[in-house]
């Protein structure tokens, strides 16, 4: 990706090396993250659908399906760290690529809600080591990168780059990016207002059915970072090779994979972010068409 050089986001809270996770455990059942899982709008994106968290990581390394956590009951806290200065251009080349990606995510989203009369409320991305506090309650590096709607902020630990890399085999700095792509689309879904409406709707789900819904939601996420793969594109930032990276982290974070490589088989009434061929798929689909209005995943097949 040719990311050197370009602007880097403002919007970027540095963390790392501060003690926090102060609001309880953020997947705990005594509050936390909403899931929105369908309906709504919020004015021209074509009827966009939202929803939350992290990769699909949560389950493989906890052995606890993250929809589980997402009860209703205590009131969400609020993120009390405070942040520290960033360094400056060219002192951390690791920070300036998150402050890039982050600013050319800015840059897609901010015109995409223009075209229909409305701002885009920029999502702060919080850099942390470890753990830290957000308004979903404590982030903890072993969760992976996640949004938080209750504070409209996306959480992540730089590590979590090498384990991309060795853990999950999906080397790559596009790999990184699809990432961060995935998760602002929550952050896109988020704007939506469709997530107090999916709380009513939870209410009277089976946890298959919520997990069913749980996929349709991140693989429109999948597909909003190939929306934002095709911009990438635009501006003339992908290297050759890019965007097989970032299907390959695609493939190595579908449900079925993570399960298979866990436990040597998969449950799929146990999948709640999609197989490998459907995240791919849907990431393609994005990339291909550079429109969010066909990445509506809750029409039909899937």
């Amino acid at each position: 990706m040719k990311w050197r050089g370009r602007e880097r986001s403002s919007n970027i809270e540095d963390r790392r090396g501060q003690a926090g996770g102060f609001g309880g455990p953020l997947l705990g059942r005594s509050g936390g993250i909403r899931i929105p899982t369908g309906g709504g709008s919020r004015g021209g994106i074509g009827g966009v659908i939202g929803i939350i968290v992290v990769l699909g990581i949560i389950w493989m390394v906890t052995g606890q399906n993250p929809l589980d956590s997402l009860t209703s009951g205590s009131s969400p806290t609020t993120s009390s760290a405070s942040s520290r200065q960033l360094p400056t251009e060219g002192q951390d080349e690791l920070v300036d690529f998150v402050g890039v990606v982050v600013k050319e995510t800015e840059d897609l989203w901010t015109e995409v809600f223009a075209a229909s009369g409305e701002d885009y409320p920029e999502p702060p991305v919080v850099l942390f080591t470890g753990q830290t506090n957000s308004g979903c309650g404590a982030a903890d590096a072993r969760t992976g990168p996640f949004y938080c709607p209750v504070d409209s902020k996306v959480y992540i630990d730089l590590s979590f780059y090498d384990e991309l890399r060795r853990k999950f085999g999906a080397p790559g700095d596009f790999a990184q990016a699809y990432v961060l792509a995935h998760e602002v689309g929550h952050h896109v879904q988020n704007l939506t207002g469709v997530l107090p409406e999916f709380n009513q709707r939870r209410q009277s789900m089976s946890q298959e059915q919520a997990n069913a819904y749980s996929v349709r939601v991140e693989l429109q996420a999948d597909c909003y970072a190939g929306v934002w793969a095709n911009y990438a594109g635009q501006q003339n930032l992908l290297d050759s090779g890019d965007i097989e990276e970032a299907l390959n982290a695609a493939e190595q974070i579908g449900d079925d994979t993570l399960q298979k490589r866990m436990q040597g088989y998969a449950v799929p009434k146990t999948f709640n972010h999609g197989t490998s061929a459907q995240r791919q798929n849907w990431f393609e689909r994005g990339y291909k068409s550079g429109n969010p209005t066909d990445c509506d995943t809750f029409s039909g097949n899937i």
